[in-house]
Formats: structure tokens, sequence, C-alpha cells
């Protein structure tokens, strides 16, 4: 975290970052068991996040919580700490998905499946919404938000964050569009890709 951000959580800022490097290391210890002979890694990568005082602040205004104090802020928010884990292929999305249902360390909250019903701009990911025990300052727990994707889809979600934030941009409308269709074709590569891979495993 910065400074400004360490100056708006304050005291909650340690239990934060604590529960981020926990969520962190139980993820990394799911991932690791699924190890296969030839060694490949379930997922491409794995980030993570607190969210920033200014982010937080924008968010709690858009929720009519403006002016709020950090734990009333961090009780109303499912996102405080967010993590990221990128695969190959669609079908290790849900199979990490699966793993984390078994968990008994969290509870989960909400599932929003982003890759079966993608937002209306293409915007595919498995969001999974956890509740995780803290006992402290008058927490009991705090909520974190697990976004499972592919590379495609995030690299797809890179670029459509990189359009949302830039001002003035030319033909936009047509960008908008042509980001869409890219969405569509993604997915339909995503899909084949997961073919072939079961093809060669001989799972088709």
């Amino acid at each position: 975290m910065k400074e400004k951000d360490y100056l708006y959580y304050g005291a909650y800022a340690p239990i934060l970052e604590k529960k981020e490097k926990w969520i962190l290391e139980r993820l990394e210890e799911m991932l690791s068991s699924f190890a296969t002979n030839e060694s490949r890694s379930m997922a491409e990568h794995v980030l993570s996040r607190i969210k920033t005082a200014d982010s937080m602040q924008e968010k709690l205004i858009r929720k009519g919580f403006e002016n709020t104090d950090v734990k009333t802020a961090l009780l109303n928010t499912t996102d405080c700490i967010g993590v990221r884990v990128v695969t190959h292929f669609i079908g290790d999305v849900y199979t990490i998905y699966d793993r984390i249902k078994e968990e008994d360390c969290w509870n989960i909250v909400k599932v929003k499946d982003y890759i079966s019903n993608p937002k209306e701009n293409g915007y595919r990911s498995l969001h999974v919404i956890i509740e995780v025990p803290v006992n402290e300052m008058g927490l009991e727990t705090i909520r974190a938000e697990l976004q499972l994707r592919t590379i495609a889809m995030d690299c797809w979600a890179s670029l459509e964050h990189q359009m949302k934030y830039k001002k003035d941009i030319k033909n936009a409308d047509l960008l908008v569009e042509e980001l869409h269709r890219c969405a569509d074709e993604m997915a339909s590569t995503d899909l084949s890709m997961q073919t072939i891979r079961e093809m060669i495993q001989e799972k088709v």
C-alpha cells in the first residue's frame, strides 16, 4: 500500500495486509496440490491488491456511504481485498473454483459467473466473494473478491480497463464494438483450446 492508503486505513492497514497474505498462502497451497507429473501449474499467475483509499472512497459514495468511518467501509464492501487467479484454460477456472468451495477456512458469500453469463460489454470472469475470519479491531470477518479467468480474458479486461479510464479516445464507439467482437472471438478460442487439450489428454 502507498502512504495515502496507510493513512486512510490506519490501524486496519496491518489487518488487511495480514489477511491478503493469508488468502494468498491458502490459494498457493491449493494450486500446488494440482501439480501434475509434468509439473504444470494450474495458474499462469496470481495477483492481489488492497483497494486504494481513492477507489474505496469512490465506491462508498456510489453506495451511499460517503463520510463513513473505515470500519463501516470495510463492513460494507466486498472487495477491499482482491485476488486475481489467471489460468491457461477455462476448465482450470472451474477446477479451482470447485476446490475453493471445499475449503472450510472461509465462507463463500456470493458467486458471479460472467463466463457463462458475460456482461453486456463482453467482460468474462468468475467472481467469488469470500468471507474470512479476522476477530480484531471489532471486525469478526472481512470480505474479499477472488477473480478467476483465463489469460485471454485477462488480456481483454486489461484493454477494456484502459479504454474506460482514458479520456478523449478517437472513434470510441467503434472501438467498443471491436472490443466486444474480440471478446466473443477470444471466448470461442478459449473453448476450442479447452477441447483440444481434452482430446490430447484423451478425455474426449
